[in-house]
């Protein structure tokens, strides 16, 4: 081929380029923002608590004889799960019947002498000084009567005290005693331990920072709380699997914890199943409130720059999209709240980032019916 027929050729061929036309704009996904109420939910770690517990402690001192409820039961208040060698307190609280009553015969013999000594002393048949020592017996067999009394109820506190009875209703774990040994009163070791487990404590702690965040937001009117102040709490178990039912609020501690800088705040929740154990890790979600003008933007229309920064395209009226950085709270199912950076009308991408540039021209497709 000749030189002038390839210059011909590469003519052609230039003139065709240029006539190509450029292509569209890429075509990329948007919703339009909207308001609605939003419920703002934070989730924080804590452990499960009893609401009571009661270490089972001899009053008085003896040889068990009995242990009467079987090792990881239920127990009732009431309901007797020792008995201690009762003899020596039987025969206390005997002896100091006895002695009531033989005091209590006294009283009636030195009653009985002041009272014939009374008419006599007016009469001088006998001596002033005679009555009054009948007047001083009589008082005397009086107090005793008190003392013998005082000493018969002690006794018979003492003679109770050798059943060893459960002050609350609750699950009782195992025994460290066996029958036959010996028990003291007051001794540093418990014979076993009751635990209510239904109701159970969910104790959580809260940043300070997010608790001041909450009560701001709440002065302000931004956040509808109930009127209570309480909160219903839902509980992740520590395999992330959900507890089935919920809790409530009851109330906040008022000092913060100077070495992890949180709240304790306390739930209480029904555990008829015994699913949550004292001591167990959890975590709980509380319902903190409504934002009547919440703002959400899809979990996938978010992306983070090189600082850490949340951001999203917006799209302008002349469909040019621009990296704006926003501010994201919790999540809400497939969404993320947004705490600034978002208003109402504003349109984001949502489909076709990676066809997205900062500036660049866009093919806007309204997706907002899809989320």
């Amino acid at each position: 081929m000749s030189l002038s027929a390839i210059a011909l050729a590469l003519s052609a061929c230039d003139k065709k380029t240029a006539a190509a036309p450029a292509p569209p704009p890429p075509q990329v996904g948007f919703v339009t923002i909207k308001t609605q109420p939003v419920t703002r939910t934070i989730e924080l770690p804590g452990r499960a608590e009893a609401v009571m517990t009661a270490a089972i402690e001899p009053q008085v001192t003896g040889v068990l004889l009995k242990r009467l409820f079987t090792e990881g039961s239920e127990v009732k208040a009431g309901q007797q799960l020792y008995q201690i060698d009762p003899s020596t307190y039987q025969a206390t609280y005997d002896s100091d019947k006895a002695t009531l009553a033989y005091d209590q015969a006294s009283l009636v013999a030195a009653r009985a002498k002041s009272a014939r000594y009374r008419p006599l002393a007016q009469a001088q048949a006998v001596s002033g000084q005679d009555y009054d020592d009948a007047v001083a017996a009589t008082k005397e067999a009086e107090a005793q009567i008190l003392i013998a009394k005082a000493a018969l109820e002690q006794a018979s506190i003492n003679l109770t005290y050798t059943k060893v009875l459960s002050p609350i209703d609750g699950h009782i774990g195992a025994s460290t005693v066996t029958p036959g040994a010996l028990v003291t009163a007051n001794q540093t070791t418990a014979l076993a331990t009751v635990t209510q487990l239904d109701p159970i404590y969910i104790d959580v702690n809260e940043p300070a920072t997010a608790l001041l965040s909450l009560e701001a937001a709440a002065a302000s009117g931004q956040i509808q709380m109930e009127p209570d102040g309480t909160a219903p709490v839902s509980i992740k178990l520590d395999d992330g699997s959900a507890y089935p039912i919920q809790g409530k609020l009851q109330f906040g501690e008022v000092t913060v914890s100077p070495t992890t800088g949180t709240v304790l705040l306390r739930a209480l929740v029904a555990n008829p199943n015994h699913i949550l154990l004292p001591g167990m890790f959890v975590r709980g979600e509380l319902t903190e409130g409504v934002d009547a003008k919440g703002i959400l933007v899809p979990q996938q229309a978010v992306s983070h720059n090189t600082k850490g920064d949340p951001t999203v395209f917006l799209l302008d009226s002349s469909n040019k999209a621009h990296l704006t950085v926003i501010q994201t709270g919790d999540a809400v199912g497939a969404n993320w709240i947004v705490t600034s950076g978002l208003k109402a009308g504003d349109r984001v991408a949502v489909d076709g980032l990676l066809s997205v540039s900062d500036n660049g021209a866009v093919t806007p497709v309204d997706e907002t019916a899809k989320f």
